[in-house]
């Protein structure tokens, strides 16, 4: 059983900066994308970044120059750094992630976390 669990979401002023974490645990053999996806009260979900284990990394346009993605092998973990957060910005952010539990295993499967809220008064 695998569980993604996003962390560090929460109130920030316009302009502001929040940091966001999603850790992997359980039964991991390897994993190949990792994404933040983002979901406004009544919109759809968006993709906000992704990263793959090959170093290739791509954001939306909306937080190009604002956001980073980044990732921790060791831990499974990869982070969202959201600096000039916008009230547009808020949403519930989502983690998820492409693994694969053995080494037997063809392909990867896809997992998601809880989200965890974002919110930016203006």
């Amino acid at each position: 059983q695998v569980q993604l669990v996003e962390s560090g979401g929460g109130l920030v002023q316009a302009g502001g900066s929040l940091r966001l974490s999603c850790a992997a645990s359980g039964s991991i053999f390897s994993i190949n994308g990792m994404h933040w996806y983002r979901q406004a009260p009544g919109k759809q979900r968006e993709m906000v970044a992704f990263t793959f284990s090959g170093g290739i990394t791509n954001y939306a346009d909306s937080v190009k120059g604002r956001f980073t993605i980044s990732r921790d092998n060791a831990k499974n973990t990869v982070y969202l750094q959201m600096n000039s957060l916008q009230p547009e910005d808020a949403a519930v952010y989502y983690c998820y992630a492409q693994i694969k539990s053995f080494e037997r295993d063809r392909s990867y499967r896809g997992y998601w976390g809880q989200g965890t809220q974002v919110t930016v008064s203006s």
